[in-house]
């Protein structure tokens, strides 16, 4: 039964005129009848194109049991602030005064003179950080109002130290905190090579994990310090001979403490994870070293990786004529036979070309310790090298396609694609991706979304996929969705996701490495089931939390976001004594401490202005930003609901901890509220 705001002009009062809940609009009336009746007003303040304004209208205002509450306890006043600015600016007032922050949803509890005792914003129907559920809000205060009136009216502290007391984290293990990542940022801080770069001693691993989580502290806190640990460890690596410093891409590690000397195998997982590394780097500081390598290696992808179906194979060998390195090593004689006395010269200089070499037999392992003047010769010597070297034998390649590897391609391209306006790279995810879905997955018995592990030539395998197949997977096609516009790639993200959630649980919260019902009794008795480490790709638990992540952000579902944090709890205890095994639990904390932020670019895909602000909110640093974009009227994912253009133009809607801003048509304002 339509409530009173059936008769309403406003779009957004209209959307809850179905509401369980007996809005009334904002006037005299609604004052005079909490007069009467002896009850507070509670006045809730949004508008239509407000995305968290929708998710707590959907978690909240539409449950049967909650609207009974609110509808005995209150006299509930539903305000459009675009339409009456005049009460927003007065309540927001009083919720900034009160709170130290503001933002729509707006929940202020008045008394029956209109005088606001108790204000907030989104709250969730559970608890979720510390936040107290909408329910234990209102049981508080109808409580407080009930036994405490006189007090109430006289002091609104009452109130906050009530709530505060009901804000208490409980139950065991390590939640998402400030506390957790500064703890772990200053134990990682002891382990730092400040002379060569990287952490600890040889071997030395790319920590890519741990790159990208100080990447994104600094974002979120301006902290130098790990910026600097993080550069200096990129052109450590880009630098040394770990880097291929011809054709791009990566060694596994570096048997020495100087990124001199690799070990030669290139795995699709670490060069999917540096190429991201590295453009996230040369976004947040420009460094021309880091997008040269993120293009590069990217290429490298590409040339080196792609299978004729369009997914990424696992790996390059180490090995080729018997000899380790022996497709990558050179020795003085050999450069100048390829490219002369004199430039053969230069070049052993450059590139770290000794006598003695550095590596066996007399040879060396290309390195670039300083970029020569000279850029352009340069150039044309790694060319001609590379021309040279393409005359050996080839290492062999692993050519099995695996599911979660090729999820972090997916994802690492797609970005790449878009922040270096390489439009290859992006049909190549897109490429990739469509194999995945194509020849990855199937449907259970029960109707859930499987992975495969793995594929060769374009049959899939017989072993069931893993979590963080699941997860990089989904991860991928999310960071494709955000990157092309395109719903179906979150959609199919959510599928995987679902089953995560429906397979992948564990006892205590949080997530199993395998699922319930296809793990063999043998793996089920010997195998960790739920491994909160880093290896050489994020743990499963940690990728799934940043997959559930960005899904809530793009949907508004609490159960994904509740399972993300779970999810973490595992992972943060380890990073308590080991940060470098937790550096993907500390990453998607970074994201949960910023918000997420969440930018949806409404606007027709073909107009330049759509396209400017998508490319600025792809360009932000903040940690784990959600982004989508479509055209006016879709609502595939929820986050472009009710969204529309403003004076006629395309426009960016930035949210926040459950909190919007208002919409930008501006590309340079909408880089200012996004912190660039």
């Amino acid at each position: 039964m339509p409530n009173r705001l059936a008769s309403a002009t406003s779009p957004y009062l209209l959307q809850h005129a179905d509401n369980p809940v007996d809005w009334v609009e904002w006037g005299d009336a609604a004052f005079e009848q909490a007069a009467a009746r002896g009850v507070p007003v509670l006045v809730s303040v949004g508008y239509a194109a407000c995305h968290w304004c929708h998710v707590m209208a959907h978690e909240s205002f539409e449950d049967a049991a909650t609207a009974a509450f609110m509808n005995e306890h209150f006299v509930c006043v539903k305000v459009d602030r675009e339409e009456r600015p005049d009460v927003d600016a007065v309540y927001m007032a009083a919720t900034q005064a009160m709170t130290g922050s503001g933002g729509w949803p707006m929940t202020v509890f008045t008394t029956p003179t209109g005088e606001p005792f108790f204000c907030g914003t989104y709250f969730p129907p559970r608890r979720v950080q510390g936040m107290p559920s909408f329910a234990e809000v209102l049981a508080s205060v109808a409580a407080a109002w009930t036994t405490r009136r006189d007090e109430v009216e006289a002091s609104a502290g009452i109130i906050a130290d009530a709530l505060g007391e009901q804000q208490a984290p409980g139950g065991p293990g390590v939640g998402p905190s400030a506390e957790v990542v500064d703890h772990a940022r200053a134990g990682l801080a002891t382990t730092f090579d400040a002379a060569r770069g990287g952490f600890g001693g040889a071997p030395k691993f790319p920590p890519s994990m741990v790159l990208e989580w100080l990447l994104r502290h600094h974002a979120r806190t301006g902290d130098a310090e790990v910026l600097g640990m993080a550069g200096a460890t990129l052109e450590a690596m880009a630098r040394g001979g770990m880097y291929d410093q011809l054709a791009g891409g990566f060694a596994r590690y570096s048997v020495d403490v100087a990124w001199v000397v690799p070990h030669f195998e290139k795995m699709l997982y670490d060069n999917a994870l540096l190429l991201r590394v590295y453009l996230h780097a040369w976004r947040a500081t420009g460094s021309e070293l880091a997008r040269r390598v993120a293009t590069e290696t990217a290429q490298w992808l590409l040339d080196e990786l792609r299978t004729a179906e369009g997914g990424f194979a696992s790996a390059l060998d180490a090995d080729s004529e018997g000899r380790e390195g022996a497709f990558y090593a050179w020795t003085p004689a050999q450069l100048r036979a390829v490219l002369g006395d004199d430039d053969g010269a230069w070049a052993a200089d450059v590139l770290g070309v000794t006598d003695e070499g550095t590596f066996e037999h007399g040879a060396s392992v290309l390195q670039r310790r300083t970029d020569p003047t000279d850029t352009a010769r340069l150039d044309d010597v790694r060319a001609r090298l590379r021309a040279d070297r393409e005359r050996r034998p080839r290492p062999a390649r692993d050519d099995k396609v695996v599911s979660g590897w090729n999820g972090l391609a997916v994802a690492a391209l797609a970005e790449a694609g878009a922040l270096l306006d390489r439009p290859d790279l992006v049909d190549a995810a897109d490429v990739a991706a469509r194999f995945l879905l194509r020849t990855h997955l199937r449907r259970a018995a029960d109707g859930t979304a499987r992975l495969v592990r793995t594929s060769r030539d374009g049959v899939a395998g017989s072993a069931p996929g893993i979590l963080e197949d699941y997860a990089h997977v989904a991860e991928g096609l999310l960071a494709l969705g955000a990157v092309t516009g395109d719903p179906a790639w979150s959609d199919a993200a959510g599928d995987l996701l679902e089953t995560v959630l429906a397979r992948f649980a564990a006892d205590d919260g949080g997530l199993r490495d395998t699922a319930d019902d296809e793990t063999d009794a043998v793996v089920g008795r010997i195998r960790v089931l739920q491994d909160p480490a880093d290896g050489p790709t994020p743990s499963g638990q940690s990728a799934a939390a940043a997959a559930l992540l960005t899904f809530s952000s793009l949907t508004g579902s609490l159960r994904h976001r509740e399972a993300a944090e779970a999810a973490l709890r595992g992972p943060l205890l380890l990073a308590e004594r080991f940060p470098r095994a937790a550096g993907a639990a500390l990453a998607v904390v970074e994201a949960l401490l910023d918000g997420p932020r969440e930018v949806a670019v409404v606007g027709p895909p073909d107009d330049p202005a759509t396209r400017a602000l998508h490319a600025v909110a792809l360009r932000s640093t903040a940690p784990g930003l959600v982004v989508a974009v479509g055209a006016p009227g879709a609502d595939d994912p929820p986050l472009l609901r009710d969204r529309s253009l403003v004076g006629g133009v395309p426009a960016a809607y930035v949210c926040r901890g459950f909190v919007c801003d208002l919409p930008t048509t501006d590309a340079a304002g909408l880089a200012r509220q996004l912190g660039r």
